[in-house]
């Protein structure tokens, strides 16, 4: 079957692909994997649902496996971007209160998919698997980047927001996954209230 002239890749000498084709095909595969999830879905199932064809998506990402990295790759630097945003307007940073709001964000049932599928390619990068380990790439160091300026802007020495950072980074993955597991929100939500708390009292005490 001829494909569509949307569908062709870039073919003027020394071209690669079209990269407004590229992010818009990964665009609705985001949009996709957060309304539908895609853990169960074929490449040609999915192609279908994004109206393109299975070639087009191994000839931009590779394969399966590689879109889903791109998808989780994709949806997470839209959470940082959107973190530094929210610090980029705080007036006079109450990092709780940032912190609460972002962890919100976080725990947005719509993100439940989403979630899910980060740390099932997240535990495929772990295991050494060579299609999910460029997930690893930035893995913490980019999240703790992302939380640095508003903990220095909340009092914090840039060492100890580093250190914070690492911290709050590994606290909220594994209350996250907590949540997935058990769906205690309640009991998930307190265990988040009280490290916001420690984070507070490590400033207001100097001890941070």
């Amino acid at each position: 079957m001829a494909r569509s002239s949307s569908d062709q890749p870039a073919t003027a000498a020394g071209a690669g692909p079209t990269p407004s084709r590229r992010d818009d095909l990964l665009a609705k595969a985001v949009a996709h994997a957060l309304a539908n999830g895609v853990t169960d879905v074929s490449l040609r199932e999915l192609a279908r649902e994004l109206g393109t064809s299975h070639r087009m998506l191994i000839h931009y990402f590779g394969s399966r496996e590689g879109l889903l990295v791109e998808i989780v790759r994709t949806i997470e630097a839209d959470q940082r971007t959107a973190l530094a945003a929210m610090v980029a307007e705080a007036d006079g940073v109450d990092i709780a209160d940032l912190a609460g709001r972002f962890w919100d964000r976080l725990t947005d049932p719509a993100l439940d998919r989403a979630e899910r599928l980060f740390f099932e390619v997240y535990g495929q990068a772990l295991q050494g698997r060579a299609w999910a380990t460029p997930l690893l790439d930035g893995i913490v160091d980019d999240w703790v980047d992302a939380w640095v300026r508003g903990l220095v802007d909340a009092g914090f020495s840039e060492s100890d927001a580093r250190a914070e950072a690492r911290l709050g980074v590994a606290v909220s993955r594994g209350l996250l996954l907590d949540l997935l597991a058990t769906g205690d929100r309640a009991a998930v939500e307190g265990a988040m209230d009280r490290y916001r708390t420690h984070v507070v009292r490590t400033r207001a005490d100097g001890t941070a």
